[in-house]
């Protein structure tokens, strides 16, 4: 697509951004109706006309005027009707003024509050789509502030944050919106995701104020109570008003910070003045409030962010990212350090266009991650991971017998033959069978697979970076952090607590096919005779005596040894064979064990398993590669709902 429009429809105020793909970094606002952010208001006047923005609100030809909305989507079917005709009104004046041409190959993403569920989606998706819009997107609008955060020059965060817990703040002049964000996941919360309470609580008590201390308030109030769109124009001033005051509270601690509002409602226009200083601003936040059950909006804020904080599970939030206009107020940021004092806050230079902005990054992110998601599937329909690993997997062989060897001699090996000193096992040549139980029951234990996972993980690194070489010119075409595709950056040898698991590459068949193998040669070199004589080997010079000797010269040697293996050595003259002896016998062959299982592994491992190891762990590779393809289109948000 050639341009992407980003919409952010408000309860009480609306922007929309466009980006184009070639040759475009930041998203322009687009001015409508005369403003970059306009009056979310509209009116069908006595010719027929749709008027939106402040205009809607005070036009005298209007048959019918409506505001405020957007909040009544979920629970007033009539919100609908509403929002498709505003929608089409901001359709009709981006076609006007030229800033969205017929045909031409884009298209929208919507916003909406991060507490609505998919089927809430879907039908406000298919407001738009019925209204003419080219093709729409439905994003959280948390989400795609922190994407406009993450492209944001002047914050710097990057991509690492998406790694990282966040937690986003949408404070919108009827709901404050909270989205946790755990690994780029959203994480449900327990306030539902919005809690109704937006800065329009703050411009209706400086309403009230300004009315209180207007000479015309008998006037106002009755205009107010006949004319709903002239009560929301004259709040949509207040709001303007405070948030310039609260912009420089020092700077208008001494100076007038006052609007005149002109109310053309009756025959001669009413002159309304909207004030601020520091009294009206201490009440905005400090005063009870009727709506929120008699408390202030600084103590309904602060308990939504303690609720907030407790139904955090996992990680408390280490970066808090603050949008929309209210988040202008120092006092906000004063609010969320009380709360959650470790974690850096920040909001953008323009928070009320954040997430106009974010959304239409999230469309210029679509399209080049299916780009780079195709890269992907080339590469994994390729022969290279699977090149890679059957080029080491004679290495993860020989890795793994340089671990279980000692183990196995000193846990399994000594234990039976101290059985055998102890005169658990009758004869030495029975230790054969008993070893050869031991050895497999060992070797497929939980224990040994856990032995077996950190010189798995080491060689999963050996692997990684010799997969890095096709991935990073992958990561250099689509501007995507080398980390993005390397396997080194989700592997922790430390604990083996890995993003990309090391056992979910290596899984349990893998290990089992592996360890078979290596069972097979390992019994063949000590079992069967061969290895009882290098543990038993210089036993005649241990058992010394008239016996040994004369059974020499009558048996010769190797016969005699054969009858010692199979004869019923009583119990006092085993026990004159020292447990350490039989230690230290195991220490000096473990090397001799490993070079004749490094040989026979050569000869005599089942090709045909080795194919399948390479075959699954290439595969299980793969899809570590689409799991982290997937981190990088985090910021997309609900893809899974609108693909």
């Amino acid at each position: 697509m050639d341009r992407y429009f980003g919409f952010d429809l408000g309860d009480a105020e609306s922007a929309v951004a466009r980006l184009k793909r070639h040759d475009q970094l930041i998203p322009d606002i687009l001015t409508v109706r005369d403003a970059k952010s306009f009056v979310t208001a509209y009116a069908l006047l006595r010719d027929g006309q749709l008027l939106i923005g402040e205009g809607a609100c005070y036009n005298p030809d209007a048959l019918t005027r409506k505001i405020r909305f957007k909040s009544r989507f979920l629970n007033d079917t009539a919100s609908a009707k509403d929002i498709r005709s505003f929608a089409a009104g901001v359709l009709g004046e981006l076609y006007l003024n030229g800033d969205l041409i017929k045909g031409e190959d884009c298209c929208f993403y919507v916003g909406c509050p991060a507490g609505w569920d998919k089927n809430a989606r879907e039908e406000y998706r298919g407001i738009f789509e019925k209204t003419g819009f080219p093709p729409v997107k439905i994003i959280s609008e948390s989400r795609a502030a922190l994407v406009s955060a993450c492209q944001s020059k002047h914050l710097q965060v990057g991509y690492d944050i998406l790694s990282r817990p966040v937690l986003v703040i949408d404070i919108g002049s009827s709901t404050t919106d909270f989205a946790y964000i755990m690994g780029g996941k959203e994480v449900e919360l327990k306030t539902a995701g919005e809690v109704y309470l937006g800065g329009g609580i703050m411009d209706e008590i400086l309403l009230e104020e300004a009315i209180r201390q207007s000479s015309d308030e008998k006037k106002i109030r009755k205009i107010f109570a006949e004319s709903e769109a002239w009560r929301s124009y004259c709040e949509f001033s207040a709001r303007r008003l405070k948030e310039k005051y609260f912009s420089d509270e020092e700077y208008w601690r001494a100076n007038d910070c006052m609007q005149t509002v002109s109310i053309r409602y009756t025959r001669l226009p009413v002159r309304f003045v909207l004030r601020m200083n520091e009294r009206i601003a201490d009440a905005l936040l400090n005063n009870p409030v009727e709506r929120l059950e008699g408390k202030s909006f600084r103590e309904v804020f602060t308990e939504s962010l303690i609720q907030v904080r407790d139904s955090i599970t996992e990680k408390q939030p280490e970066l808090i990212f603050l949008t929309g206009g209210v988040s202008k107020l120092p006092a906000i940021r004063n609010w969320c350090r009380d709360i959650f004092p470790d974690s850096v806050i920040i909001s953008g230079s323009e928070p009320e266009f954040s997430v106009a902005r974010g959304l239409a990054y999230c469309g210029k992110i679509d399209d080049e991650l299916r780009e780079f998601k195709q890269d992907i599937e080339r590469l994994k329909e390729s022969s290279v991971v699977e090149n890679i690993v059957g080029a080491n997997i004679d290495k993860l062989y020989r890795d793994a017998v340089d671990t279980f060897v000692e183990p196995i001699l000193e846990n399994v090996a000594l234990p039976v033959i101290e059985r055998w000193r102890q005169g658990g096992i009758d004869k030495l040549s029975d230790i054969d069978h008993v070893l050869q139980e031991e050895i497999d029951a060992y070797l497929h234990m939980e224990d040994a697979r856990r032995l077996l996972m950190k010189p798995v993980a080491s060689w999963l690194k050996t692997v990684s970076f010799a997969l890095e070489e096709h991935t990073m010119p992958i990561c250099v075409r689509h501007n995507v952090p080398y980390s993005a595709l390397s396997l080194n950056s989700y592997l922790n040898l430390s604990d083996m607590e890995i993003r990309v698991d090391t056992k979910d590459i290596f899984a349990v068949k893998e290990i089992t096919w592996m360890i078979d193998t290596i069972v097979s040669i390992l019994i063949g070199l000590l079992c069967g005779g061969s290895g009882i004589a290098m543990i038993a080997n210089g036993l005649p010079g241990i058992l010394a005596g008239a016996v040994i000797s004369l059974l020499v010269l009558a048996l010769g040697k190797d016969k005699m040894q054969e009858a010692i293996l199979n004869a019923k050595i009583p119990q006092p003259v085993r026990h004159l064979i020292p447990k350490s002896y039989f230690e230290s016998r195991l220490n000096r062959i473990a090397d001799e064990v490993k070079e004749s299982l490094y040989v026979n592994l050569e000869k005599e491992k089942n090709e045909e398993i080795t194919s399948r190891i390479v075959k699954e762990i290439s595969e299980q590779i793969e899809v570590c590669l689409t799991r982290m393809a997937e981190v990088v289109e985090i910021p997309l948000g609900d893809r899974n709902i609108y693909d």
